[in-house]
């Protein structure tokens, strides 16, 4: 029943999101004074519907996994000579309105970022465990002491922009590190040393690795309110980079197409995720907010990105492309990228 409610919990946060992504549609297209048929929330068979005085509908279907904002004629001319064609706009009312979802998609996950900040805040090590280099433990490898906070290597502070790994992940065996730490209430700096740790675990097994010789433990710091208006713009530009340079990483191989996840594997991821950490869900708003936003606004056919492309080479050239032609790209793309994140899925299952 948990696992359930997990999962009902993923497919509500991507339905969120996507219904963010067509109200930025839905609002440009109102502000420019395109006609509108229908908002959507969700696909497939209308469950209910609401038909507005100027003819707009706004309605409710069976499949939760998505949604739309239909506007009048937007492959072709609407046989209607009454009403203006979306194709029949102007490009750059057009490129505005396609950009408005993926632009309100990364806005809200701006807002998601402040709420992220405020509510969970940021997490410091506490020092849990100090290993010693001799069975009489009088040697310690490090001048740490159990309780210790670390707030600062080298003078930087650790901050829900940068943590504790960070700072650290560039030093290897030798290097020399400044820790700051609060300890009994009191800020103190302890020099440490990268070397190689040879230390006992739960089993009994003894095992080397190269650290500082301590075991820590996140504790999380609440947030506030002027934290989260300082960082909630620099923290979301940043998963967007990570996002970037991920595709980038996809792009050059760097990633395999098997760490993709198509809706399946994202719900199930979300709902995982979710379940190990109630934190983990804040922190998965701004990130597909981010990510849907900025997938959306790739020159992928089908995609908002690619329409962009094309409503620009109208615009250079003075005249629209074959209708037809960019209809055919538009559907080959839908079609290619169901079906990728179809196979991507079923590829999923196979591996877990």
């Amino acid at each position: 029943m948990t696992t359930f409610l997990y999962i009902l919990l993923a497919i509500v946060i991507l339905l969120v999101m996507v219904i963010i992504h067509e109200f930025g549609h839905y609002i440009a297209g109102r502000i420019l004074k395109f006609k509108i048929n229908e908002f959507s929330v969700g696909f497939g068979p209308k469950l209910l519907s609401k038909t507005k005085k100027n003819g707009e509908v706004f309605s409710l279907r069976l499949i939760p996994l998505g949604g739309f904002c239909a506007f009048e004629g937007e492959t072709e001319t609407s046989e209607n000579a009454d009403v203006r064609s979306f194709v029949d706009e102007k490009p750059w009312k057009r490129i505005i309105v396609l950009l408005a979802g993926g632009v309100f998609n990364l806005l809200s996950a701006v807002l998601f970022s402040f709420l992220f900040i405020l509510i969970v805040g940021y997490a410091t090590p506490h020092v849990s465990r100090v290993y010693y280099a001799d069975d009489a433990q009088t040697l310690p490898y490090c001048y740490l002491q159990e309780g210790d906070e670390i707030v600062r290597v080298n003078g930087k502070k650790i901050n829900v922009m940068h943590a504790f790994e960070e700072y650290t992940a560039k030093f290897g065996e030798g290097d020399e590190v400044t820790l700051t730490v609060i300890r009994d209430g009191e800020t103190t700096d302890v020099r440490l040393t990268v070397q190689k740790i040879t230390v006992k675990n739960d089993e009994g097994k003894t095992e080397t690795y190269t650290g500082f010789g301590f075991q820590s433990e996140r504790v999380y710091k609440n947030g506030s309110v002027g934290g989260a208006f300082l960082y909630c713009v620099p923290f979301t530009a940043k998963l967007s980079w990570s996002i970037l340079g991920s595709f980038f990483d996809l792009i050059t191989g760097k990633v395999a197409l098997t760490a993709l996840s198509g809706p399946i594997g994202t719900v199930s991821m979300m709902a995982s995720v979710s379940r190990m950490n109630w934190r983990n869900i804040f922190m998965l708003l701004p990130l597909i907010a981010s990510n849907l936003g900025l997938f959306n606004l790739l020159p992928i056919p089908a995609l908002d990105g690619s329409k962009v492309v094309f409503t620009v080479i109208e615009w250079i050239r003075g005249k629209p492309i074959n209708q037809k032609v960019e209809n055919y790209i538009h559907t080959i793309g839908l079609l290619a990228l169901m079906a990728f994140v179809v196979i991507v899925d079923i590829v999923g299952m196979v591996l877990r």
